[in-house]
């Protein structure tokens, strides 16, 4: 969208949740803006979720507002200047009261979209557990890195493309630091990340981090081994990172105040990073080569199976939050091997949710309000952004959201079995999914051996998701209640 069109949804968007007073926080994701609010009793959720650019709303540890990857990045820079004190505008604090775009009819559409958020809240409340609490934190340092590691990742598919095509091979040559800089130095962002998100200094964190990449390592001997620059990878600088906060504040509370600027950050360095040559780097490059050969195995032993129960509990951990924790697992394999296999696997729960929301739209044939919402968010859903069919079509509605399960477990199986028949396709990114994820794909028979593989895993999902659903996603009763024509509205 334009910088005009963004600005105007930012400003329908900032009376609905309380004003700019109401906001003490602005980041956002690959397709949420994530807003931290003061008093969430002040947010118009339904006048919101009626704005034509917002896709659906998401409340966890943030108020998350759906917009989607093409228009996200904008609108939040665009709410940033307002929340100015100087492009603050007049009653920016209000309390949402101005008028709001006409609302969809309340008796369908409106009515599953708040069973959808209750079932969200209710969810959310079970699983605030602390263990949970900390994979949602760890979530947060890597999700800022998606769009690094989306553009490297088309960079690299990019060269070797050139590459296979034997084409501009000086160009090659010059697109390889181009995608593989960032990678080479990810342990730097995660440190820097990490004690950011756990109340440390950034650039300690990064700076402890950076131990784990530089080439000197190479000359130091640990557990009777050399070392290897960037053993351990993101996984070991997660861990130096948490270190260094950990020192920082240790040594801070023991040390004077006037001695804190020079003796904090030297200890913090110092200690943790003779924590991360003489053992972190060690222990998590065992762990990060664990996981390596683990999605290896699995693809190649049980890709069917793995690829059926993964495809099928994909959109629980969606509907829970809790799926951006895989992106560790993600940036491993990604920095290993050079692609993730899970990655077009897992997308596969966003092809049997589409399918599913297409018989929905077919069955319930004359749910007007319905049908428009699914018809609004359809699109969303073939580009891999799920909420707001996961939250105002499928969950709120019940079996639905079990049948989608079952066609992102059909897509799941087909993609791994091709895994497991030797023509595994991997991810050189994360963040993407649905059609969007084409242009990122890796296989290595070749690119259209990739896009035969993926694309046929979606066209399963699509079709095992729709039959499920239009047989077996409704009982009588659901049929009775919903395919009815809205109050006052004509059939669709």
């Amino acid at each position: 969208m334009s910088d005009e069109k963004n600005r105007a949804v930012a400003e329908a968007i900032l009376p609905l949740v309380g004003g700019a007073a109401n906001i003490h926080s602005v980041a956002h994701c690959m397709t949420r803006l994530r807003l931290g609010l003061t008093d969430r009793s002040l947010v118009d959720t339904d006048a919101l979720r009626a704005l034509p650019a917002v896709l659906g709303t998401v409340e966890d540890d943030t108020y998350q507002i759906v917009l989607g990857p093409a228009a996200v990045a904008g609108v939040t820079g665009q709410l940033r200047r307002l929340l100015e004190p100087a492009a603050a505008p007049a009653g920016a604090a209000g309390t949402g009261e101005a008028a709001a775009p006409e609302v969809r009819d309340a008796t369908t559409a409106e009515a599953l979209a708040g069973r959808g958020e209750r079932l969200r809240a209710e969810a959310r409340q079970r699983n605030a557990t602390p263990v949970k609490l900390a994979l949602r934190r760890i979530a947060n340092i890597f999700v800022p890195l998606i769009p690094a590691l989306i553009g490297c990742g088309i960079v690299a598919g990019l060269s070797g493309a050139l590459a296979n095509l034997g084409w501009a091979p000086a160009l090659v040559t010059a697109l390889g630091p181009v995608s593989s800089g960032f990678m080479s130095l990810i342990a730097v962002f995660v440190g820097y990340n990490t004690a950011k998100e756990f109340g440390g200094t950034p650039v300690l964190g990064g700076a402890v981090a950076s131990v784990i990449v530089y080439a000197g390592v190479a000359k130091v001997e640990a557990f009777g081994h050399h070392l290897t620059p960037g053993q351990g990878g993101v996984v070991g600088a997660l861990g130096a990172a948490l270190l260094a906060v950990h020192l920082e504040r240790w040594t801070r509370r023991l040390v004077p105040a006037a001695l804190d600027v020079l003796v904090t950050p030297t200890v913090t360095v110092l200690l943790g990073g003779l924590a991360a040559l003489f053992g972190l780097m060690f222990v998590a490059g065992e762990v990060s080569t664990a996981i390596g050969r683990g999605a290896t195995w699995l693809l190649a032993h049980g890709g069917l199976l793995a690829g059926l129960v993964l495809g099928g509990l994909f959109l629980p951990l969606v509907m829970l939050g809790l799926h951006q924790a895989l992106i560790p697992i993600h940036t491993t394999l990604i920095q290993q091997q050079g692609s993730t296999v899970l990655l077009p696997i897992l997308a596969m729960a966003g092809a049997g949710q589409v399918g599913c929301a297409v018989a929905v739209y077919l069955r319930l044939r004359h749910n007007a309000s319905l049908r428009a919402t699914i018809r609004s968010a359809l699109p969303a859903g073939l580009l891999g952004v799920g909420e707001p069919l996961v939250y105002g079509v499928t969950l709120p509605l019940g079996r639905p959201f079990v049948t989608a399960c079952v066609g992102g477990a059909a897509g799941g199986a087909f993609v791994g079995a091709a895994g497991q028949l030797g023509d595994a396709v991997g991810s050189t990114a994360i963040g993407p999914s649905g059609w969007a994820l084409f242009p990122l794909l890796a296989d290595s028979h070749g690119l259209l051996a990739g896009a035969a593989v993926y694309g046929g895993g979606l066209l399963t999902g699509y079709l095992a998701g729709f039959l499920a659903t239009y047989f077996f996603g409704f009982t009588r009763e659901t049929l009775a209640e919903f395919d009815a024509p809205a109050a006052g509205g004509n059939p669709g």
